[in-house]
């Protein structure tokens, strides 16, 4: 019933989906440090952002760089979600917000929700897993609402030499052919900034409330590859099962899911293995949509779920299925029913939003259109 963003493409949830409309690149030259000593020389950066429009001038010195992103992303939600002391019981009302590293200093703004507050730390998938685990905390009827998402601002020395060192990044100097999913020449991600955070709300409370329901999240999967902390297990079978787990937990098979929101992140071995875990769940020869995002945004880490989970809802929401921007030379062993080109217009009733992290973190949400 709510949704919040700051990203790369947009300062809000608006800007950012027509960026993704729009098929705009964030990725550009990195400003937020000096990088002659780096080989990584872009980022995707959130553009002319200034803490001082947001907080006030001791806050925002106190504040981390993610933690302000993730205030900011859980303000918007909650003001679109019109949550209110007379329509809502704060006693409960959860937070679970999460980031893949965080920040070294941080206080956190809790709005005066006072039901169970936790942050989950599973590297890239760690707001699909919040999202997942509030998903779960509603249906056993333990809170009313809960706010979840994730943040992350780790565009820095420590953070880049350190993504550089596993071999992680891409080193590609043209910005339209850095973050290319799926494609045959992709060399590694793009590191991304910025949050995303929703408003999740059981049923009959929102409708008793009157709020708008932008969508259902109706199945959640989460595994463990248990095999590197790192790679990806081979033959996807952590990422095929955290799928099914989603669509068994929806109770729906994988014939009706429309499209799927990949991970994706533009390294050879994640794409590769996502596609495998896709054709395990899916079959050899699925004709599902599949896209990734992240040549939009880069790769947030721990808010990538989060505002891929946005992306998909806007995406239900108006029937407009996001490209991956400039993918240009196809990979055989990435076989699938890639949207390329131009976005495509279709109707999206489920929706699929894969989140494959490092340490074997596999999570996946199932996304219904909503209707009454």
């Amino acid at each position: 019933t709510g949704l919040g963003a700051i990203t790369p493409i947009g300062k809000n949830v608006e800007e950012t989906w027509n960026s993704i409309k729009e098929r705009k690149c964030g990725i550009d030259e990195i400003t937020l440090f000096n990088t002659e000593n780096f080989k990584t020389k872009l980022a995707a950066e959130v553009k002319e952002y200034n803490p001082l429009e947001h907080f006030e001038a001791k806050q925002a010195k106190r504040l981390d760089r993610y933690s302000q992103f993730a205030i900011i992303a859980a303000r918007e939600a909650v003001k679109s979600s019109e949550i209110s002391k007379e329509n809502t019981d704060f006693n409960r009302v959860g937070i679970f917000v999460s980031s893949g590293i965080g920040g070294l200093t941080t206080i956190q703004e809790q709005f005066g929700f006072k039901g169970e507050s936790m942050s989950i730390l599973t590297a890239c998938a760690s707001s699909t897993h919040a999202i997942g685990e509030a998903y779960k905390t509603i249906k056993l009827g333990l809170e009313d609402v809960v706010i979840a998402g994730g943040a992350e601002a780790a565009i820095c020395e420590v953070g880049i030499a350190g993504f550089e060192n596993m071999k992680a990044l891409s080193f590609e100097t043209d910005k339209n052919r850095a973050s290319i999913p799926f494609d045959k020449r992709r060399n590694g991600f793009v590191m991304g900034e910025g949050a995303g955070i929703v408003v999740l709300e059981e049923l009959e409370h929102a409708k008793r409330r009157n709020a708008k329901i932008y969508g259902e999240i109706i199945g959640f999967g989460a595994t463990t590859d248990a095999y590197h902390i790192t790679s990806p297990c081979p033959d996807g079978e952590g990422g095929a099962c955290a799928m099914q787990r989603a669509l068994d937990d929806a109770k729906i098979s994988a014939n009706e899911v429309d499209y799927i929101n990949a991970h994706g992140t533009s390294t050879h071995l994640n794409d590769l293995t996502e596609t495998l875990a896709i054709k395990k769940v899916f079959g050899n020869n699925t004709d599902v949509m599949v896209s990734s995002t992240k040549g939009n945004t880069g790769h947030l880490l721990g808010a990538a779920g989060a505002v891929e989970a946005i992306i998909c809802t806007k995406a239900m929401e108006e029937g407009i299925v996001p490209p991956n921007i400039n993918y240009k030379e196809k990979d055989e062993e990435c076989d699938l029913n890639l949207v390329v080109g131009d976005s495509k217009k279709e109707n999206l009733n489920i929706v699929l939003s894969n989140s494959l992290g490092f340490g074997g973190h596999n999570a996946c949400i199932a996304i219904k259109k909503f209707e009454d």
